[in-house]
């Protein structure tokens, strides 16, 4: 469409670059023709856009085309199929890439990664940690472990295998407190991760736990050491293996204060640590039995 330009009866000159001032007659503006800066504008008629469609044909010729209003208010039942090649704008550039469909691969990749640097961020791991366990869900989804089992339990399950691994201090249940997925979910698919990918799983200290348990219960640092001592007693002459590492703590701190003359409940210390006072008092009962026999041993 051809727009009108009118110079007659303007006055003034523009306001930003001093250019003259002209008439577009058609859009009923004010605009410097030196920079195209708008003076001054008169409203659009909405309710009659010039042109009238009588037939079904041409309402639906109507409706692709879009009418005054639908120029400026985005339609969002429509598709918007964007020209990546000519964007200059970085949000565009953003949008453009969204436009395009993802591949599940790369999709399932993104949400695990996602969730992956939440729940380290959230528990500090080291970057080592990380990676081990991207690596390791990249290779169960190669596997395709991941059918029948959730992406975030799977997230969970190499996280706490990549913490036994590298020796960090982290217990299965604080893992657990950070996802969604139940610990039933988790369990089952850590087991797939051991028995498919044909994987060793490393065996928790359990002394490495007790300095943070004692620091939540604000114990002495004695009670640290001497805790620490009957974990490694323990260990060597019991087999600890298939044992909750956390109940082997809880024992281990509880037998260090009764030694000490420390007053601290069952109770308190079974919460602190996250088992329950049975498992405290049966991993007590042992240390106590084998600190028995190694004193009688002894004489």
């Amino acid at each position: 469409m051809e727009i009108k330009i009118e110079k007659n009866n303007i006055a003034g000159t523009c306001p930003e670059c001093g250019g003259e001032i002209i008439s577009l007659e058609e859009k009923k503006e004010l605009v410097c023709s030196n920079c195209g800066l708008v003076i001054s504008e008169r409203g659009m008629d909405y309710a009659h856009s010039g042109k009238r469609a009588y037939t079904e044909s041409e309402k639906n010729s109507r409706k692709r085309t879009g009418s005054p209003i639908s120029n400026l208010i985005p339609d969002m039942e429509l598709t918007t199929i964007i020209d990546k090649k000519n964007i200059q704008n970085p949000d565009l550039k953003r949008a453009a890439k969204w436009d395009t469909r993802m591949p599940w691969k790369k999709r399932n990749l993104l949400i695990a990664t996602t969730e992956l640097k939440r729940i380290s961020s959230n528990l500090n791991l080291p970057h080592h940690v990380k990676e081990e366990a991207i690596q390791l869900y990249k290779k169960a989804f190669k596997k395709k472990l991941l059918r029948g089992r959730s992406i975030n339990a799977m997230v969970a399950a190499s996280l706490y295998f990549s913490c036994r691994k590298k020796r960090i201090p982290r217990t299965l249940q604080e893992i657990l407190d950070q996802t969604s997925e139940s610990g039933k979910d988790v369990r089952r698919a850590y087991k797939a991760l051991i028995r498919e990918l044909k994987l060793k799983a490393p065996l928790t200290d359990p002394s490495t736990l007790i300095p943070r348990y004692i620091a939540n219960l604000n114990l002495p640092i004695e009670i640290e050491r001497l805790a620490i001592q009957i974990v490694k007693d323990f260990r060597r002459i019991y087999p600890t293996s298939g044992k909750d590492p956390k109940g082997i703590c809880a024992g281990a701190i509880y037998f260090a204060c009764r030694k000490k003359n420390i007053n601290i409940t069952q109770k308190e210390l079974a919460d602190t640590v996250g088992v329950t006072e049975v498992t405290l008092r049966s991993r007590y009962k042992e240390m106590r039995n084998l600190s028995n026999i190694a004193i009688e041993k002894a004489h």
